[in-house]
């Protein structure tokens, strides 16, 4: 039997849609930020919602709008890497 041999890739690129996401989220974020600042001033804009509602709708926002940004955005393709593994 012989060993594969020892293959190197380039310094692979962050994917486009690691990126994407990344941004969405942080973005979404800051977002969320802005609107907790205007709801501590004003609850009243949100006090028809049950406190769970409240609690676990804020986290996932972020998440939610990062899932679709990343399903939408582009695959990087690595064409340094042989076809079957792109």
């Amino acid at each position: 039997m012989h060993a594969d041999p020892q293959i190197s890739y380039s310094k692979p690129p962050v994917e486009t849609k690691v990126k994407v996401m990344g941004l969405t989220a942080y973005l979404a974020g800051v977002a969320g930020m802005a609107v907790l600042q205007t709801v501590a001033d004003d609850p009243s804009v949100i006090a028809f919602l049950p406190d769970w509602i409240e609690a676990t709708t804020l986290p996932l926002v972020p998440t939610a709008l990062a899932a679709v940004a990343g399903f939408k955005a582009k695959h990087t393709p690595r064409p340094d890497l042989p076809a079957d593994q792109r």
